[in-house]
């Protein structure tokens, strides 16, 4: 797939910006930070993800002196065109459009289009708690298959529901009720972990293929679930709700479950978290993402629009220079942000100035 142009109104610090022709392959954005090239990136993945991976709320979107922001974009897939237009109001949500008519759920706009973003805010998926790293995988699901969005509602709602009960149990032995909401539980908490264990088997060959030739070693990339058991998931659930039971009593709060996940990610043999480098937690990030995309790509038969946000400042020269290689050997539309004219390659099929949130194509007559 492929976008074939944006607009951008009121967007941060783009008063307007419209771009009517994206290239495919590798398009460089360049200019001073501040200028608002992550900013254009953002817009772009509003298109996707309908909200910002920076901010959780919209009024941070929204140029000073207007009471919303505009995103429009028309992405051409192999279903067809996929026209998005998204109204981010400074207060209350979103109102989303896809092909002229209402958008209420995420899912219905993700089957259609699909976008991968990297950016500095990805650090924490490497160095952060576990909690980043359920985030991630939890993207990696949505991404890959839209309609499995709602296994994590499923879960969080019965999660939290569980936990109530524990929480406001007094009396003595198990709360009432507390085995339907076992079983609840564990049904929603098997599917979400089939699905985080499928999204990494997609993920990580990709991701360490890319850190390899980044690198020039290994990335390993492995889900540690906190229930596991291949040929019997549920039950092996069952007898660790069980084994926990009296903890859990003790502590009033559910110990077992998917919400308990993390993401082993080791170079060197090593925990990259703990032992990785500052440029190899960065390239592990990066690469993360890289291997995200080439996964979609695998999974849909066509590769998402690949969004990079100033990924340079953390290697070397050579591991960037590897790195544009791989970017411009990518299939579909890859966009990257650059503060430095030095990082923009000759070969590059597109090349955007940005200067107070105004971008300027070369080229142009």
């Amino acid at each position: 797939m492929r976008l074939g142009w944006i607009e951008l109104r009121s967007f941060r610090n783009h008063e307007h910006t419209h771009i009517d022709t994206i290239p495919d392959g590798l398009t460089v954005v360049v200019g001073p930070n501040g200028e608002g090239k992550t900013n254009l990136l953002e817009g772009v993945y509003v298109l996707y993800a309908l909200g910002s991976p920076r901010v959780s709320a919209n009024a941070a979107l929204v140029q000073d002196g207007h009471e919303a922001a505009y995103a429009r974009g028309e992405f051409d897939t192999e279903a067809g065109r996929v026209l998005v237009e998204v109204e981010i109001p400074a207060k209350g949500a979103s109102r989303v459009q896809v092909n002229g008519s209402a958008v209420r759920r995420k899912r219905d706009l993700r089957r259609q289009v699909r976008a991968v973003l990297f950016g500095p805010f990805d650090l924490p998926i490497v160095i952060g708690d576990p909690s980043k790293r359920r985030t991630f995988l939890d993207e990696a699901v949505t991404v890959l298959w839209p309609l499995k969005e709602g296994l994590l509602t499923a879960y969080d709602r019965t999660l939290r529901q569980r936990n109530r009960l524990l929480k406001e149990w007094d009396g003595s032995g198990a709360p009432l009720g507390i085995e339907a909401w076992d079983e609840e539980l564990i049904r929603a908490g098997s599917a979400l972990v089939r699905a985080r264990h499928d999204a990494v088997e997609r993920l990580g060959p990709p991701s360490s293929e890319e850190f390899e030739y980044l690198a020039g070693y290994e990335l390993a990339v492995r889900y540690r679930p906190n229930v596991w058991d291949a040929a019997d998931l549920e039950g092996g659930f069952a007898a660790r709700l069980a084994e926990r039971r009296a903890d859990e009593l003790a502590r009033r709060t559910s110990l077992v479950g998917p919400h308990r996940d993390d993401l082993a990610l080791e170079v060197r043999d090593l925990g990259a978290r703990p032992a990785g480098s500052h440029g190899e937690t960065w390239a592990t990030a990066l690469c993360l993402r890289a291997g995200l995309a080439s996964a979609v790509t695998d999974e849909l038969g066509e590769p998402p629009v690949f969004l990079v946000d100033d990924p340079f400042s953390a290697l070397d020269p050579a591991r960037r220079d590897r790195f544009l290689e791989r970017l411009s050997g990518r299939e579909g539309q890859v966009v990257v942000t650059v503060a430095d004219e030095a990082d923009v390659p000759a070969h590059a099929m597109a090349v955007w100035d940005v200067r107070a949130g105004v971008v300027d194509p070369r080229g142009r007559a």
